[in-house]
């Protein structure tokens, strides 16, 4: 099997279609993509190409990100009938509990147009606060989802030391001289610019 995410965690770098179809066109198993962070992106989903790759492609999303029930600890696969029906063999038979089941149904069920209006704000802010931070002069890596990897710090512990001691938290995630951010409401992400701004004194 071959293990994919897109956008990818923690660069937020989407998987383009012509790409998948190259690594499906020389896998001799199943591809499966991880779509944790795709309600975040405009770009195609990997769903769209089920039809070419019937027997070789499974996508799965979660509920944590976008939905916002991480403690749920659910999601969901998208798979051709066949292949569903093979993984229904292997399955535990209680691998999910009626409470989560009934939140999820119901947190689908309740999805709505301003849900959706609220990815759009999450991705104009990850532009905003993106560029800001390129104007500081920092390296972004452009991103797909709803946090941005940024950096070239010559010592990115000390900078995550320094952010949270003026009450920002970011994430070390080992790329060496980054940090990866998380979007937030606008203030949280003004307050993380301030503090990004006096790293650069």
């Amino acid at each position: 099997m071959v293990f994919l995410d897109s956008p990818n965690n923690p660069t937020g770098l989407t998987v383009g279609h012509s790409d998948l179809r190259r690594i499906l066109d020389v896998t001799p198993g199943l591809m499966l993509v991880d779509e944790a962070y795709g309600e975040f992106s405009a770009a195609p989903s990997a769903i769209g190409l089920l039809d070419r790759y019937p027997t070789k492609l499974v996508v799965t999303r979660t509920m944590s990100k976008a939905f916002g029930i991480a403690g749920v600890r659910t999601g969901y696969l998208v798979a051709a009938p066949a292949v569903v029906d093979a993984m229904a063999l292997v399955c535990l038979p209680y691998h999910l509990s009626t409470l989560t089941q009934a939140t999820a149904i119901a947190v689908l069920r309740h999805y709505t147009g301003r849900d959706r209006a609220d990815l759009a704000i999450v991705a104009a802010e990850r532009e905003r606060v993106s560029n800001a931070l390129r104007a500081q002069g920092f390296d972004v890596v452009p991103s797909d989802a709803n946090f941005i990897l940024f950096g070239r710090f010559t010592d990115s512990a000390l900078a995550w030391q320094r952010l949270l001691d003026m009450g920002v938290q970011v994430r070390d995630v080992g790329v060496a001289h980054y940090l990866r951010a998380t979007i937030g409401l606008p203030h949280n992400n003004d307050a993380l610019l301030r503090a990004a701004e006096s790293l650069r004194d």
